[in-house]
Formats: structure tokens, C-alpha cells, sequence
């Protein structure tokens, strides 16, 4: 991976990292707030919501700290190491717990008439959508085995061949 091109993707963790901190702290509490002239019948959504929104935010901030030294492993020439699993397994229980967190939002939201039947359907939907992505990474996990697998073999094979030479 070229120097630019890290660079740039660090720039992009930083600002996603910088909003998302932003968000947690500016923008939950002033929708705490807002949230103060919920209907007494809706009041019960007002707790749930905000954690739900809270640790959404904080799956997304570990995947973005995973990503960062994911990236620093590719800068070093070292991502190609069991040391790599541990970041890339973080990756995948962040995703599957933001998908969760979606769909307990979707549950949060069905009862009642809070929002229209469509709009939980949409919900449940972005749910799946979100494991989908779990499962992405777990096969580029795969994909991350089989090349260790596969250098570790080169390097046995290229030891072998020093011998025989």
C-alpha cells in the first residue's frame, strides 16, 4: 500500500473517528434533549433509543481503531501475521453488534405506532444488511488465513530449497 494512499485512508479514519466523537458528545445530549417533548405514551423510548444510539456509535469507533492498526500492520509489511486475527475478529463482533443494535431498535420501535409497520420493515432490512457485512469480513478473514497459510509454505518450501542447493 503506497504512502498516499495510507495517508488518505488515515485521513478518512480520523475525520469518521472525529464526527463519530462529535456525535457522542454534542449531538446525543442535545437529542436527549429534544427528546424531553416525547408524547407520555412514547416516553418509554426515550432510555433505550439513546443507548442503542450510544453504542452504536461506539461499535463504529472500534471498527475505526481496528482499521487504523490493521492499516499500520499493511504500512509495516506485517499484516500478514497471526496478530492480524485479533483486529480483524474485533471488526467482525463490532459489525454483528451493530447489527443487533439495529434490530433491537427495530423491535424498540414495532410495538405500538411510533412508526409506520414499513419503516421496522426498513429497519430489519438495514439489520441484515449490516450482518451481510459481518460476513463479508469473515470471508476476507479466510482470505487472510489462506495467505499466511500459503507464505508460511513458500517460506518452508524456500528453506528447503537452500538446503538442497
Amino acid at each position: 500500500m503506497g504512502k498516499l494512499t495510507v495517508l488518505g485512508l488515515r485521513g478518512v479514519l480520523v475525520a469518521l473517528l472525529g464526527g463519530s466523537l462529535f456525535t457522542q458528545l454534542v449531538m446525543v445530549p442535545l437529542l436527549n434533549a429534544d427528546m424531553n417533548d416525547l408524547r407520555p405514551d412514547m416516553a418509554y423510548l426515550r432510555v433505550p433509543f439513546l443507548t442503542i444510539v450510544v453504542l452504536g456509535i461506539v461499535a463504529a469507533q472500534v471498527v475505526l481503531v481496528c482499521v487504523w492498526r490493521l492499516v499500520s500492520m499493511v504500512r509495516r509489511g506485517t499484516v500478514f501475521s497471526p496478530t492480524a486475527f485479533r483486529y480483524v475478529d474485533v471488526v467482525i463482533g463490532a459489525v454483528v453488534a451493530a447489527a443487533l443494535l439495529v434490530f433491537a431498535l427495530a423491535v424498540l420501535l414495532a410495538p405500538g405506532e411510533p412508526v409506520p409497520p414499513g419503516m421496522v420493515l426498513l429497519i430489519c432490512g438495514v439489520a441484515v444488511a449490516v450482518l451481510g457485512v459481518a460476513l463479508v469480513v469473515l470471508v476476507l478473514r479466510m482470505l487472510l488465513a489462506q495467505a499466511i497459510a500459503r507464505d508460511v509454505e513458500a517460506t518452508r518450501m524456500r528453506a528447503e530449497l537452500d538446503e538442497v542447493i
